[in-house]
């Protein structure tokens, strides 16, 4: 692990409060081995992960700071391992809504600052036939591609495997040093910095020339989306719900509308959101924002920390039928795709640290909920593994990824693609809606729809309050 913080890393720690913790997590189910019982195999693979007392770097160091300020990484002498593997028994494991509540109590407080930044939680029932883990991480350790490398790391992919090692105590390459730079290397650098300058200028006089209607077909304006139940100040306390959708019905339903699956997702999402929200008393005027996280990493690039733009993508508002409501999507999607391509990474990397860094002060200020937030919902795609994979002789049956809160609150949906299905993790502050299991429910109830509607024109969503004030532009219209 790098032993330099970025600016991005470190802004997770410095506007981290009680209110909103800045860690990442997930839950994962795990079949537990045929003729074993819970109470005794639980407790002990729990005792066993626990004897794994030297962690690696970054997991046996806490924050180095001055004055409150993080500077590094600073290894500790000893683990406190009673704090970072822990071990919880419930009612009934597969009551998957009452696992997602006690997820979210989890969730929502914060982990110690003065300790290295990770926990691990076996939860397990008397009965079932199969257990839970849910472990977190803190954000400045790294961002979705990072963690779930790490993650892959401490699994396997046969059962008959007996030795194993958890995440925390895997070795990992050392980062070489670098050699000093030539002064023909500092000149490109240079140069480099400069180009990446210019193309951080034209993005911000683009969208400034949107402000001003000259030109329309480009980002959303920051600090523009609606204020809904779900934005503002974000308040302790967490609701939390997992989902599962089958991938390859995604992928087939992408091909079918010359999309992408993330495009075929965020139509799905979008109307799920409008309907929890309509359920609230919600009007929509315009169509709502997502922030859409984008990997800045070349192909092979295995760098640690956070390396992501975020960027708003206006969604989709005017049409029930959830196709129209797909092709809106594609082009909004592709107008952001096309800006991010014509732009150098660094360059998107710097909007997002300029835009992102604002809202970090509006939260510090406690004043998101007087301003307008940079987008409604949070909508990112790891990929995960292809194969099915084991802890020890643990079949892993999902991991459902369940993120941080953004600046200005909202909703953050994560998915996790993993042996062909994708688990999916929502979470939102509870200040005024105290369950998602509702929102997950409209998900699949989308995802159906938009499938059927594509051979089906007569199938339409029902009323999800947007009121209209101009028509339209679709892709396909009756006029």
């Amino acid at each position: 692990m790098a032993k330099t913080l970025s600016f991005l890393d470190k802004s997770f720690w410095i506007t981290e409060s009680d209110e909103n913790p800045k860690h990442v997590a997930c839950l994962q189910l795990l079949a537990i081995p045929k003729g074993a019982k819970s109470t005794e195999y639980v407790p002990q693979l729990f005792q066993e992960i626990r004897s794994f007392a030297r962690a690696t770097s970054p997991f046996n160091c806490a924050i180095k700071t001055v004055l409150g300020y993080p500077v590094g990484f600073a290894p500790v002498k000893k683990l406190n391992m009673d704090y970072h593997v822990q071990i919880h028994r419930v009612a009934d494991i597969t009551n998957r809504e009452a696992l997602d509540a006690f997820v979210a109590r989890l969730h929502a407080s914060r982990l110690d600052p003065d300790k290295p930044l990770w926990q691990y939680h076996f939860i397990f029932d008397d009965n079932s036939e199969t257990f839970a883990i849910y472990a977190r991480v803190h954000h400045m350790y790294g961002d979705g591609a990072t963690l779930v490398r790490w993650f892959q790391a401490g699994y396997v992919s046969n059962s008959h495997e007996t030795k194993f090692t958890p995440v925390w105590a895997v070795k990992r390459l050392r980062h070489k040093r670098r050699d000093s730079v030539s002064f023909y290397k500092r000149l490109v650098g240079v140069g480099y910095a400069l180009k990446t300058a210019l193309d951080l200028l034209i993005i911000f006089i683009r969208i400034f020339m949107k402000v001003l209607r000259v030109n329309p077909n480009y980002m959303p304006v920051p600090f523009t989306g609606t204020k809904t139940v779900l934005t503002g100040q974000v308040k302790a306390g967490r609701a939390v719900a997992t989902m599962d959708l089958d991938f390859k019905r995604v992928k087939a339903l992408a091909r079918r509308t010359r999309s992408t699956a993330n495009e075929v997702l965020l139509c799905a999402f979008d109307i799920g959101v409008h309907k929890l929200l309509q359920d609230h008393g919600q009007v929509f005027k315009k169509a709502l924002f997502t922030n859409m996280p984008i990997n800045l990493r070349k192909p092979g690039e295995k760098t640690t920390g956070n390396k992501i733009a975020i960027v708003p993508v206006e969604l989709a508002h005017g049409e029930n039928d959830p196709y129209l409501r797909l092709r809106q999507i594609v082009v909004n999607h592709r107008i952001v795709k096309n800006a991010a391509q014509h732009a150098r990474p660094a360059a998107f990397s710097g909007y997002t640290i300029a835009i992102q860094s604002l809202a970090l002060v509006f939260e510090w200020l406690r004043l998101s909920s007087v301003v307008k937030p940079i987008a409604n919902i949070l909508i990112s795609n790891v990929p995960g593994p292809k194969d099915t994979r084991y802890l020890k002789d643990a079949e892993l049956l999902a991991c459902y990824p369940i993120s941080t809160m953004t600046p200005g609150g909202g909703v953050n949906i994560t998915l996790m693609t993993y042996a062909g299905t994708a688990n999916v993790g929502l979470v939102c502050c509870n200040k005024n809606i105290e369950s998602l299991q509702p929102l997950a429910r409209y998900v699949k109830e989308a995802f159906d729809m938009l499938e059927a509607s594509v051979d089906d024109p007569r199938l339409n969503i029902e009323d999800i309050g947007e009121q209209i004030d101009t028509v339209p532009v679709s892709i396909v219209s009756d006029h």
